[in-house]
């Protein structure tokens, strides 16, 4: 729907607070709240005191909190990182949206590889670097901007129920978020549900996404010799836990890099699903090098959306500069499979275990630790949610959305439609192609931020008119 003139003071009110919203997002960058285990808890819960004050502070909730949740570990029980909660009552008759994102973000990795200081945010251009800038304290600041415009807007004629879960561990897993949802479900139940973490189809067209692949991750520890021993002496007839691992390795893939394992499922697009993009827009927002290949079979939703991927993360082995004449005994390797929408994680992960023990080379040993599972999704764009967002996003970005699949996983959609199976789930995004999350100079648009911000500003307004 076009804008209406009703609607104008929200988007001049999204206008006036930008330049306050970017100076927002450079200060939750500074804060280095990663989740993973070995990283100090100060920082989270820095972050999400900041978030909490920055939720505060637009005086449209009634409540506002902090809060952890127990969790059950192999060991007995645990304590989850902290995440924010807050909430406004909708009126009478209108509907209610829970508005997700995530503060926390991934390590910075090697910090030579970064052309800025991870953890100080600096504008190029006009994209604002930084860890986490994108990934995802640009959705916590979307929603936080969104509703501060909307409600300096329309005051007490903002009648849309909200709802906000700002997590703290998305990027370690999503721990205890099963049983955070179990312990504030009454505050957090809505009728649409607004996950701020994907991405979008370009800096000038947005996206709602529409199927989501699932993960497996686990650590792999192949082991041949007892203890290492020289190279000159017994290589050639001792088998070092290196080959074994790389022939290991090899079999998962065939000749066109396509998955080999057997019991692993593609799945059928949906109907009128993208297309997806051309192998030219695959070659340049993957960076691949000239003369580098794409690899597996079909179109390229075929194999980023609807089929299943491994990929090595991680190998833990000598450094070239501390390489001696030596059979390795072990090797570490940290593996992560996509799930093809259709199949659940615990199916893929058994037809994964049975390949590799099927083809364990040498008689190698095998152990399988940290196993981490996710389901894959495919979201129901039907609903009257999902129409109201299309066009808050075609009025916001002055463009019209496209429905795309994403290869990366978001595990807990699934525990979401588990807790609400009534709501309405829609995937939007403040990422790009260039957007780099997870890696070196991560960065955001702050052109993105904007258009985000003011569709979702718009959603809200629109739902303040929507009987419930």
């Amino acid at each position: 729907m076009p804008v209406e003139p009703a609607e104008q003071p929200v988007l001049d009110a999204v206008a006036a607070g930008f330049p306050a919203a970017v100076g927002v997002l450079g200060r939750l960058v500074r804060i280095p709240s990663v989740a993973f285990p070995g990283f100090p808890d100060e920082p989270l819960t820095s972050s999400a005191d900041a978030v909490a004050q920055l939720l505060q502070d637009t005086g449209a909730f009634d409540l506002v909190d902090v809060r952890r949740a127990e969790y059950a570990t192999e060991g007995g029980t645990a304590l989850g990182s902290p995440a924010i909660v807050a909430r406004r009552s909708a009126a009478p008759g209108r509907p209610t949206v829970l508005l997700y994102a995530h503060h926390d973000v991934q390590p910075a990795g090697r910090p030579e590889l970064w052309d800025t200081p991870p953890f100080e945010p600096t504008l190029v251009g006009e994209r604002l670097h930084g860890r986490g800038a994108s990934d995802d304290k640009a959705g916590v600041v979307t929603h936080v901007a969104a509703v501060t415009a909307a409600f300096e807007a329309l005051g007490d004629a903002l009648e849309v129920g909200i709802a906000i879960f700002v997590e703290g561990e998305e990027e370690a897993g999503s721990r205890s978020f099963d049983a955070f949802l179990a312990a504030n479900h009454d505050l957090l139940d809505a009728d649409v549900i607004v996950v701020a973490d994907s991405d979008n189809v370009s800096t000038t067209v947005p996206a709602l996404t529409s199927s989501l692949r699932g993960n497996v991750t686990a650590v792999l520890e192949i082991a041949t010799l007892d203890h290492a021993s020289h190279s000159g002496m017994f290589g050639g007839a001792a088998p070092d836990a290196v080959l074994a691992a790389v022939r290991l390795l090899d079999s998962l893939w065939d000749a066109d890099g396509a998955v080999a394992v057997a019991g692993l499922t593609t799945a059928r697009p949906p109907a009128g699903s993208p297309a997806g993009p051309s192998i030219a827009q695959l070659v340049a927002d993957a960076a691949l090098l000239p003369g580098v290949r794409p690899i597996g079979r079909g179109t390229i939703a075929d194999r980023l959306w609807y089929g299943p991927s491994i990929t090595v993360t991680g190998i833990d082995v000598t450094d070239v500069l501390n390489a001696s004449n030596t059979l390795l005994p072990s090797v570490r390797v940290r593996i992560s499979c996509r799930v093809a929408p259709g199949q659940g994680a615990e199916e893929a992960f058994a037809a994964l275990e049975r390949h590799l023990r099927e083809h364990l080379p040498f008689g190698a040993h095998l152990g399988i630790t940290d196993v981490d599972l996710g389901d894959p999704f495919l979201v129901d764009q039907s609903g009257w949610a999902a129409a109201a967002a299309r066009a808050a996003l075609a009025d916001g970005w002055g463009a019209e959305p496209e429905l795309t699949g994403i290869g990366g996983s978001i595990p807990f959609i699934s525990t979401l439609t588990e807790r609400f199976p009534a709501a309405e789930i829609l995937i939007t995004g403040v990422e790009d192609p260039d957007t780099r999350a997870h890696s070196p100079n991560e960065s955001q648009d702050l052109g993105v931020l904007r258009k985000a911000i003011t569709a979702e500003a718009l959603l809200l307004a629109r739902l303040s008119r929507r009987a419930g």
